[in-house]
């Protein structure tokens, strides 16, 4: 089976398991709606019993299902079905699920949990991984958990949160394997069957001396295949590479992309191993930073629970909104400008909404080419201006093309060629517009030290829209009336 086909099968398999759940729920609460209507014996014993009965055998399913397969059903069910399912989730469980599901949904989920079960879950994770869910948690309840731990664990949560979410110490692992490079690898190999199992993704062993700096890494296939009496000094690699934890996870993401990383050791300014940030962890941020933008193009500024109560919801959307309402006013108010001209010539309003939408496309397509450029480090001042001018190349060609086929149809149309020369110019300029704002916008935010993303598609839209009718119709005004 092909690694796609791997993908699909696990993708039908999640909705499988969500189908099966949301039909135990149903049953469930079809059951106790009759035997509550029911005039019975000992009424209240049956209907507990009843109840009983399908809980149970939900909980059975739960508890064989992968904790991000239940933080997906979690976000996949409506408030009232998710608490009876989180309810059934056994204790132990808690923490690692809290940390799958969306940050909406987990916020959903600690509100309905005390102090003590918030403690519980979160003294189950490791330090990293209690970094990841903090800033969701009570006080408290991080006072509690922190006073519980030995002096190492402390140290790791401090430096864990002390780093920017988008840095690579607020992604570092500091669960790993280290050696000396002065032992041989049988002494390695003896040392790693004392391990119940191996830290996840650990595809090197990390060498390091008595005070903790980095002299090399060990690959696991190069332990396995060597003589057992060589020395790990012999073998491991010196020239690999390492990040510092201020290092951008952006740099990392697009490191671990270019060299196929699985892991790579993160050390200090004297080269002392602090952690390791692994292939899952970039994983991790590649797909919220992923999410994180497209809500931005949006206008959303966090990820919304789909089931949330309604005034939540508006308050995640409204300001954008209201920008969106300006700017629709702005083009309604460019199309009152030229009502003499659309009641005399009625083409004119059939015609208009192409110009606005094939610029708002058009600028579209070069925002999410910027706003992507910008995000891998591709673009800086230096390359900018020839970006630009490339933009402004594709669309003149773009407008000649597509405006001239546009100018053709409405001249057949309408049997005008003057008409048809105003679609070809107003098309093309519209394009030239739609690359000059899908240029500025990212560029402009970016230097506002806002996110290159937000609300993106919103402006070039509101752009391209007014934009286009005053350019359409104001040519239309010139040249034909």
């Amino acid at each position: 089976m092909s690694e796609a086909q791997e993908v699909h099968h696990h993708s039908d398999d999640v909705l499988q398991h969500l189908k099966e759940v949301q039909s135990l729920l149903a049953r469930h609460k079809l059951v106790e709606e009759v035997v509550h209507r029911q005039d019975m014996p000992k009424h209240d014993l049956v209907e507990t019993l009843v109840h009983k009965q399908h809980l149970s055998e939900l909980a059975g399913r739960l508890d064989k299902l992968h904790s991000a397969d239940v933080a997906y059903i979690l976000e996949s069910l409506p408030l009232e079905e998710r608490l009876i399912v989180w309810d059934l989730v056994k204790a132990e469980r808690d923490g690692e699920i809290l940390l799958e599901v969306s940050d909406a949904v987990r916020e959903s989920l600690i509100e309905t949990m005390d102090q003590a079960e918030l403690v519980a879950a979160a003294e189950q994770l490791d330090a990293d991984e209690l970094a990841d869910l903090a800033p969701d948690l009570p006080r408290q309840v991080i006072e509690d958990v922190y006073s519980g731990m030995d002096a190492e664990e402390r140290e790791q949560l401090r430096a864990a949160m002390s780093y920017p979410e988008d840095s690579v110490g607020a992604l570092m692992d500091f669960d790993m394997v280290t050696v000396r490079e002065d032992v041989t690898l049988e002494v390695v190999l003896r040392y790693l069957r004392r391990f119940d199992q191996l830290p996840d993704n650990t595809d090197q062993i990390l060498v390091v001396d008595r005070k903790e700096r980095l002299r090399g890494v060990l690959p696991i296939h190069r332990l396995l295949v060597s003589d057992p009496e060589v020395e790990v000094s012999e073998i491991m690699l010196t020239e690999h590479l390492t990040l510092e934890p201020g290092d951008s996870a952006d740099d990392a993401v697009n490191a671990f992309e270019r060299y196929d990383l699985v892991s790579a050791p993160v050390v200090d300014s004297h080269h002392r191993l602090m952690g390791r940030l692994t292939v899952a962890a970039v994983l991790d941020f590649v797909r919220e930073q992923s999410e994180a933008e497209l809500l931005s193009q949006a206008g959303l500024k966090e990820e919304e629970d789909i089931f949330a109560p309604v005034l939540d919801s508006v308050k995640n959307r409204w300001r954008w909104l209201a920008i969106n309402l300006v700017t629709a006013f702005i083009a309604s108010r460019v199309i009152g400008a030229f009502e003499h001209s659309i009641e005399r010539l009625v083409a004119l309003a059939a015609l208009m909404p192409i110009v606005a939408g094939i610029g708002g496309n058009s600028g579209n397509q070069t925002i999410t080419m910027i706003v992507r450029a910008i995000a891998t480090g591709q673009v800086n001042a230096e390359n900018g201006r020839r970006l630009f001018r490339k933009e402004i190349g594709v669309s003149m060609i773009n407008g000649v093309v597509w405006g001239g086929l546009l100018g053709i149809i409405a001249w057949v149309l309408y049997g005008d060629w003057r008409l048809g020369a105003v679609m070809t110019s107003a098309m093309t300029l519209n394009l030239l517009l739609a690359a000059f704002m899908g240029v500025a916008i990212p560029w402009m935010m970016l230097r506002l030290g806002r996110d290159p993303a937000l609300g993106s598609s919103v402006l070039i839209t509101a752009c391209t829209d007014s934009g286009g009718f005053f350019i359409f119709l104001g040519l239309a005004t010139l040249i034909l009336l």
